[in-house]
Order: C-alpha cells, then structure tokens, then sequence
C-alpha cells in the first residue's frame, strides 16, 4: 500500500465506500497509503506479500486468517492474482472477488487458471484486459478505473524551486517503478533527442542503478532526476508540462488518469489499458520501444504551449465522463451486494 496504481485504487473505495454504506478493512503489506488510512480510523492489517514462493505464500494466507477472523468480512476484494490465491486459502467460506489490474502476457494463461479456481467474480479494469482473460474461457465483468484525484498542495513555481528547476524550463514526468515493465530504457534513449528540458522520474525498484549509469553513458544525466519514491505525485504533476510512460504493458494506468485529470497531456506506449485511457483524447500513443517516436510526441507538447493546452483540456473532459468516481463505485457496490445477499 504504497506508491503504484492499483494502491491508489484501494485507498480511493476505502474512503469513498463509506458513501456507499461500507465497512472497508485493509490487508496489505503496509505502506504510506495504509498508514494514511490507519490514521484516518480504517482498520488496516500486515499480511506479507506473498511473492511466488511456498514459504511466502503460507505467512501471507495465515497473516490473512487472523485478518479474516478479527474483521469477518462479508466479502473479500482481492487485488490481482497472487492476493486472489492468497485470499482463496485464508477466505473461511467467504465469497472472494477479484480485481484484475493486469500481467504480462507471458503470465495471462496462468492467471486465467489461478482466478478460475479462487475467485467468484473477476473484475478487468480494462476491456482489452477482460477480452484476453476470457480467451482463457474465464468470465469476466469490466469496470474501467476511476482517478480518486487529489489537489497538489504546492504551488508550480513552489515545487520547481525545490527541485532547482527554472520556471521556463519544459518538463516532462514519469512516475512510475523502475522495473523492467516499464522500460525507462526506452525513455532515456528518447531523452537524448529531447534538448533543453527536464525529465522527472518518480519511482523507485530494482532497475535504479542500472538507469542512473545508463543516463551518465547517453549524456543526459544533468537532465534526469531520480526522485525516488514520491507521497506528492499531485504536486509533481503540478509542476511538470507532460507525463510520459513507455511501458511494454499496462491494465489501466492510474498514472494516466491522475495525469489527465491534473490537465496534462500524456505520451505513452500504444497498449492495451493506455490505449482506452487516451481513446477520449489528451495525449498522443507512440509505439511500443520506440525512442524517436516518443521523443517527436515529448517535443510536440514541451515546446508548444497552445497544443499542450489543448490536450490537456480534452484530457480533463475525458476523465470526468469515462472515470468518474462515483460511477465507479456505484458499479462495485451494486457487484459486492450480490455476494452480501447471497450470503444472507
């Protein structure tokens, strides 16, 4: 329950259940975003994360047990596959539905088979999503994501004097891990065709230093900031021109709406759950690994103030129609009562 997408996603229905008439606990393997929730007067409970190992998976399903137990939920939400195995061994009888944000393709099959046999509904954030997992012969409900957006609480010109950032410098950010699905690889390379601005990466992994001297070797080290892992994406978004995300695959990228609902335009890899999200307008889709298509559609929007604020707008329209919040829930809190009734 830190930074990432599907995270977002949790703490947005755990605040705005209780719209809904909801009593939301959360087990997770901590985090900001958990403690934020703890502070708040949610329950929250430490289950590890399971990983894929048998060790790993038997202290997460015990942690879960005795969450099940203190909490005794009427229904159990599983985030993605191995939270849905998780949740399955520890459920005690209690229907489990699970939420799926997505996998490499390489991983769909077995996710299909993992969720066949632990879930009683699937839920797809995507459509392109639900289409490959029902290849699988699996069912499947689509409920696209919604963007619980949050105000930045720094002024731009406030967060570019903390990150010594002038206020006619074009910035472009990422936020994103620092993990192969994501390959900033790509968009370094890119960075190298894109002169006289800052590119922002907001995220932290396994791929850290390996980005960092790849950034000294192509040149551009001067103009790359590795910020880490960031509690202010709203404040980020405030103080950059641009989003960019060139990963090889993505579900439906809470990044992408966080970003479109702030009123910046965004360049991404032409993917499934990208590709839904930019099917409204606000950004341009570039093709996977492709270092001088994203840096022509970076320049397109950094270097032209009119076309960035176009973009921008058509974005914002396009998140308030396609992912409203209370949509959203009204969509899972009419899902979950079907289990609470079943039940009772």
């Amino acid at each position: 329950m830190g930074a990432g997408g599907a995270e977002a996603v949790v703490a947005g229905m755990v605040r705005s259940g209780s719209d809904f008439g909801w009593e939301s606990g959360v087990a997770s393997g901590g985090g900001h975003r958990a403690e934020a929730l703890r502070a708040q007067g949610f329950s929250t409970f430490d289950v590890p994360v399971a990983r894929r190992r048998a060790v790993g998976v038997l202290r997460a399903v015990s942690a879960a047990r005795s969450a099940i137990r203190a909490f005794s939920p009427d229904v159990i939400v599983a985030h993605n596959v191995s939270a849905s195995l998780v949740a399955r061994l520890a459920a005690r009888g209690k229907p489990v539905v699970t939420v799926f944000h997505g996998v490499a393709e390489a991983d769909l099959s077995g996710a299909a088979r993992v969720l066949r046999r632990t879930s009683r509904a699937v839920v797809a954030v995507s459509s392109a999503s639900a289409d490959r997992l029902r290849v699988g012969g699996l069912a499947v409900e689509v409920i696209p994501n919604a963007v619980f957006a949050e105000p930045p609480r720094v002024p731009r010109a406030a967060v570019r004097g903390v990150l010594g950032i002038g206020a006619d410098v074009p910035v472009a950010l990422c936020p994103a891990r620092l993990e192969p699905q994501k390959r900033h690889d790509v968009l370094l390379e890119a960075w190298t065709r894109v002169a006289g601005a800052v590119l922002l990466l907001a995220g932290d992994g396994s791929l850290r230093s390996d980005l960092e001297h790849r950034a000294a070797e192509l040149e551009v080290a001067d103009r790359v900031r590795f910020l880490g892992t960031r509690c202010d994406v709203p404040d980020l978004l405030e103080a950059a021109d641009v989003t960019v995300l060139t990963s090889d695959w993505e579900g439906m990228p809470i990044a992408v709406l966080e970003s479109l609902a702030a009123g910046r335009p965004v360049v991404a890899s032409d993917v499934d759950g990208v590709r839904e999200a930019l099917a409204g307008g606000g950004g341009v889709l570039v093709p996977r690994r492709s270092p001088e298509a994203t840096a022509t559609a970076l320049a397109s929007f950094l270097f032209d103030a009119r076309a960035c604020a176009a973009a921008g707008s058509a974005g914002q329209a396009a998140v308030e129609r396609d992912h409203d919040p209370h949509t959203f829930m009204k969509s899972y809190d009419e899902l979950l009562r079907t289990f609470v009734g079943e039940r009772r």
